[in-house]
C-alpha cells in the first residue's frame, strides 16, 4: 500500500509517496518560498508590462489581470504557483485575485514523519536529468517554454516508444514535473503505432493531465498542474540544491560537533544561511563548522567530526 512519508528537513520539507521502498511521487517545499494555496493580502505593484503584486516580501504575476484596483492599493490574492527560482521574470510566482480570507497553504502531503529511503537516488536523477529504463533512457531538460523529455534507446522505434511512455509517466510523477511538458519519442511511421502510444499515454500519465496526439515526428505535448518547482527545476539552482542535500546527509550523522566540507560555492551558500547551520547544530547537539575544499565536486560534500 503506498504511503506518504514526510521529512521536515533543513531548508526544505520533503514528501514522498513510497511503496515497497520505491518513491512513486515526490514533492519539495523550500523554506522561505510562499507555496501555492496560500491566500494573503497584497499590494498592486504594476499593471504594465505585466500585472504584478507584492505580498509576503515577494512579487507575483497575475496572468488573469485585475480590474478596479489602482497601483499601490491592497487586494487579496491566492498563490497558484510558487516562485520557481532564478532571476527571469517567467520564474516568478503566479497568483489570482480572490474574495476568500487570508490563510496558509495546506500541508505538502498528509503522512507520517520518517526518513525517505532512496531519496539520494531521486536527487541523482534530478541533478543529471538522466533516467534509465529497460531499453534506453530519458534525458530531461527544463527550458523557458516547457520541460523537454527526450527518449533515446536501442530498441526498435515502436517498442522503444511503448516502453518509454511508462518511463516518462513515471519520471513526471517521481520528479514532480508540471506545466507544459514535451516528450520526443522515436518517429513512428504508422498511424496504428501512434494510436497505440496515445492510448498508453491516456493510461499511464498522472492525473490530472492533458496531452496532444503524437505527431508524425514522435512529439507529444503534455500539460498538467504546476503548483511548485519540480525537482528537475530545483536542481538547476545547483549550489543551493547541493547545499540542502549536504545538510540532509549531515542530519543523519551521529550526534556531536561537525565540520561540513564542501566545494567553495557550497560553503558560500551555507555561510549565507546561518539559520540552516543553527538548525543542524540543534539537531546534532554540537557546533557546526565549515571548510572549503576546491578539490570536491559540487555533490561531493561531507560531514566530519570537529
Amino acid at each position: 500500500m503506498p504511503e506518504w512519508l514526510i521529512e521536515r528537513g533543513i531548508g526544505e520539507t520533503r514528501a514522498a509517496l513510497s511503496e515497497d521502498g520505491e518513491i512513486i511521487e515526490a514533492r519539495v517545499r523550500r523554506d522561505g518560498v510562499i507555496p501555492a494555496g496560500t491566500i494573503l493580502t497584497a499590494k498592486l505593484a504594476a499593471v504594465a508590462p505585466r500585472v504584478a503584486v507584492e505580498a509576503g516580501g515577494d512579487t507575483f504575476l497575475l496572468p488573469q489581470g485585475v480590474s478596479g484596483v489602482s497601483e499601490g492599493r491592497s487586494l487579496v490574492v491566492e498563490v497558484t504557483r510558487e516562485a520557481l527560482g532564478g532571476s527571469e521574470p517567467w520564474k516568478r510566482g503566479l497568483a489570482r485575485v480572490t474574495s476568500e480570507e487570508p490563510r496558509a497553504a495546506v500541508p505538502l502531503a498528509e503522512g507520517r514523519e520518517s526518513p525517505i529511503a532512496e531519496w539520494d537516488d531521486l536527487l541523482e536523477e534530478a541533478r543529471s536529468g538522466i533516467v534509465p529504463f529497460n531499453g534506453g533512457e530519458l534525458r530531461i531538460q527544463p527550458t523557458a517554454a516547457m520541460t523537454m523529455i527526450d527518449v533515446d534507446g536501442w530498441l526498435a522505434p515502436a517498442e522503444l516508444a511503448r516502453v518509454a511512455v511508462w518511463a516518462a509517466a513515471r519520471a513526471i510523477r517521481r520528479l514532480d514535473i508540471g506545466g507544459s511538458i514535451g516528450i520526443d519519442f522515436p518517429t513512428l511511421g504508422s498511424k496504428e503505432a501512434r494510436r497505440d502510444i496515445d492510448r498508453l499515454l491516456d493510461e499511464y500519465l498522472p492525473k490530472p493531465s492533458e496531452h496532444t496526439a503524437i505527431n508524425g515526428f514522435g512529439f507529444v505535448q503534455v500539460v498538467r498542474p504546476r503548483p511548485r518547482a519540480s525537482l528537475i527545476e530545483l536542481a538547476q539552482e545547483r549550489a543551493a540544491f547541493e547545499a540542502r542535500a549536504l545538510l540532509r546527509r549531515a542530519a543523519f550523522e551521529t550526534s556531536g560537533p561537525k565540520r561540513l566540507v564542501a566545494a567553495p560555492v557550497l560553503i558560500a551558500v551555507l555561510e549565507g544561511h546561518p539559520e540552516w547551520l543553527d538548525a543542524l547544530a540543534h539537531k546534532l547537539g554540537g557546533n557546526i563548522g565549515l571548510r572549503a575544499d576546491a578539490a570536491l565536486i559540487m555533490s561531493g560534500g561531507y560531514a566530519e567530526n570537529a
